[in-house]
């Protein structure tokens, strides 16, 4: 039997293995692809610790009608879907309400004030600090009227503590040579971090944790049960797992599991796009953020990634790549000269709850099951917080932050 099994080989996965781990547990992880190879190892590469505003509060009902107008714009939702999301969406409405954005914002803030402290020290002790890029964040505004949009967001954030000031003229050239003329302003985020590659730096975390005993099965996980012994978990090929303690960090199919132990958890699948192209597309300085169109573009070791925007459309739809294809089309005149030749396109499956904070909790099966799954955008920043509180969890120590807003019963 297993001591401890976590479902699921993204970034948060990986990282509650290496602190279990750590902390001299026998951990076994479950993937049925590997490690870091679906949505943790193609996303925007950014360790986003200032990106406290839930996604309803950020400018995206202002914004819905003219991008839903828009099939290959900032958001998308198939008509066919509509039906299946709605009830999500009026939650998702409900979350960005005024009554809820102080609670929101304030349990958003002290995830992001663990996963920054988490981060660096992980880093540190799995040898992975080298892949860290502290050169900030440019957020760009097509006119007057859109950076006004912007300053209740930065307002709220500035009671945070988050550092940021607004930028135009030759200090925004300056920051990145080459824009367009038709971005008069900005916003300089110094504190804000990216990683030279996710997909490495998830191996190489993982790397960290199997050299402590972490072992990876390859399998799909089917069915999770209880028994007098423990937890079985019933994988692919009609093979058994025993175990005494579950974890369940499957990202957007965290969800299905989750409805079979008695939790229905309302999780949304956002499907992001993006395309990887050759490192020497165009010299970005730093992670460029046109929040009007829903997209960034990223300098990575490893290429330039130009991606973002929000489809939700579930599990089961085939990518839409012109949705990629439309981005990059718009990078090329935000941009002038960049290159957008031998692109590699991806597509990942974002696991979002409606009020943009994640489940971390245990299960109403049993304490000795343990949900980390639903961080959205955020789930490399916030990987090493999960790590964390599910340690804190399973060892039954109290947990470093308060984790009632982050309750797998909250809706």
């Amino acid at each position: 039997m297993s001591e401890i099994a976590i479902v699921g080989g993204g970034i948060v996965g990986i990282c509650a293995a290496a602190f279990l781990a750590e902390a001299g547990r026998q951990v076994v992880l479950i993937d049925r692809i590997g490690i870091c190879e679906e949505t943790s190892s193609g996303n925007a590469a950014a360790l986003a610790f200032s990106d406290i505003l839930p996604l309803a509060q950020k400018g995206m009902m202002r914004n819905l009608p003219r991008w839903l107008a828009d099939p290959l714009g900032p958001l998308s939702i198939p008509p066919a879907y509509l039906p299946q999301l709605l009830p999500w969406l009026v939650r998702f409405w409900r979350a960005g309400l005024s009554d809820r954005h102080e609670a929101s914002l304030a349990a958003q803030a002290s995830m992001m004030k663990l996963a920054e402290a988490e981060w660096m020290a992980l880093m540190d002790r799995s040898g992975t600090r080298g892949m860290l890029r502290e050169d900030g964040s440019l957020e760009l505004y097509e006119s007057k009227g859109e950076f006004r949009a912007s300053l209740p967001g930065w307002d709220a954030r500035a009671r945070f503590g988050v550092a940021f000031r607004h930028v135009e003229g030759e200090e925004l050239t300056t920051l990145q040579p080459g824009l367009s003329s038709q971005f008069s302003r900005g916003t300089f985020v110094p504190d804000w971090k990216t990683v030279a590659d996710p997909k490495l730096l998830g191996k190489a975390v993982w790397a960290y944790a199997e050299g402590l005993g972490a072992r990876h099965i390859k399998a799909s996980v089917e069915q999770v049960e209880m028994s007098e012994a423990g937890i079985d978990i019933q994988l692919g090929q009609g093979e058994s797992l025993p175990c005494r303690t579950l974890v369940i960090a499957a990202g957007a199919w965290s969800h299905l599991l989750t409805a079979k132990l008695g939790d229905a958890v309302p999780l949304e699948t956002e499907r992001g796009y993006n395309t990887t192209l050759p490192a020497d597309a165009f010299d970005v300085k730093r992670q460029l953020i046109f929040s009007g169109h829903g997209f960034v573009v990223t300098p990575l070791a490893t290429g330039l990634r130009v991606g973002g925007a929000v489809e939700l459309a579930g599990l089961k739809r085939p990518p839409n790549y012109a949705r990629s294809r439309a981005m990059l089309e718009k990078a090329k005149g935000f941009l002038p000269g960049l290159k957008t030749e031998g692109g590699r396109e991806w597509m990942g499956y974002r696991p979002s709850l409606p009020d943009s904070l994640p489940v971390i909790g245990q299960s109403s099966a049993s304490p000795d099951i343990v949900y980390a799954f639903g961080h959205g955008h955020l789930g490399l920043t916030q990987a090493a917080a999960t790590g964390r509180l599910v340690r804190d969890l399973v060892t039954r120590q109290t947990p470093a932050i308060d984790l009632s807003p982050f309750s797998p019963t909250r809706f």
